[in-house]
């Protein structure tokens, strides 16, 4: 049997040659670029032909990455792959998964629909499972979820004296103590309400037991950054120890990168589902095990 061929679309390339190693396949070539009126030109110079392709697209920001991402899959099949599976380590439109409003879009399972035609399989890291209990709710296709929480796990227990993990909401409390007990660490959750997309009010509990802990924030997504920011100014207002804040996806929209730098963060932490500054935990060894799965 060939060996799989790996097909790593714009904003992969930190993950891919490590990707192929663990999975035994061939990172195709490929030509990708842009038309002066913004169409997307992309050309397989590996022959995909009878061979199993997996397509790697982390789908942060994902508007402009989601017709180059159906392109991949749709020339490779046309083409006479054997099947083509999506690795996506970020998987995006997770979050509206319920009409909150008359006439709202349920953008979860419309995307999850568009995916579903155009792969065979999909692989991705914690997805943002809330209302649905697994992927398989809205994908019709085999959908692995990997998780994380073991590799942050060990990120903790090696660099962090003394934590004590902290959870942002009511909803985090199964992966915050997940999380913790593989660390071996204690761990609180805060209780969270939403006032708007950037206005979070954060109640929190008593502090004192923990003066000589660190605290380790730690959340699925750091997107606006607003809960976290909120929760540093109180725990700074506490004079406990800078904390450190761990997220699988680091996505930081906006300035909120900076604005958790500046609200006092004694370290940014996440994995490398999405390529930044502050990935320091490699999930690539846990996504290779999904993998092998399909190939």
């Amino acid at each position: 049997m060939s060996r799989p061929l790996l097909v790593s679309l714009p904003g992969t390339v930190h993950m891919a040659e490590g990707l192929a190693r663990a999975i035994g396949a061939d990172v195709a070539r490929i030509e990708f670029r842009q038309f002066p009126d913004e169409e997307v030109y992309l050309r397989y110079l590996s022959d995909p032909g009878g061979r199993r392709v997996v397509v790697l697209s982390s789908l942060d920001r994902p508007d402009g990455k989601i017709l180059p991402l159906l392109f991949a899959a749709h020339a490779a099949r046309d083409l006479g792959a054997q099947a083509v599976g999506l690795v996506a380590p970020y998987l995006a439109y997770m979050r509206q998964d319920h009409r909150f409003h008359p006439g709202e879009a349920i953008t979860s399972a419309a995307f999850a629909g568009h995916l579903s035609a155009a792969f065979d399989w999909l692989v991705s890291v914690d997805p943002h499972l809330h209302r649905y209990k697994a992927l398989s709710d809205i994908y019709t296709i085999p959908a692995v979820a990997a998780h994380a929480a073991p590799e942050i796990a060990r990120w903790i227990a090696r660099e962090v004296k003394d934590p004590v993990l902290i959870g942002p909401d009511i909803e985090s409390k199964q992966w915050v103590s997940e999380v913790a007990a593989l660390a071996g660490a204690p761990y609180e959750v805060l209780r969270k309400l939403r006032h708007g997309d950037r206005e979070v009010e954060v109640s929190m509990p008593d502090f004192d037991r923990w003066r000589a802990s660190t605290p380790v924030l730690v959340d699925d997504i750091i997107s606006s950054g607003e809960t976290m920011r909120v929760t540093l100014r109180h725990l700074a207002g506490m004079k406990l120890k800078p904390s450190v804040l761990i997220a699988v996806h680091g996505i930081f929209a906006g300035d909120a990168y900076r604005n958790l730098n500046e609200a006092g963060a004694g370290r940014i932490v996440t994995s490398n589902t999405v390529r930044h500054e502050s990935n320091a935990i490699d999930v690539t060894g846990i996504i290779a095990e999904a993998v092998d799965g399909f190939t």
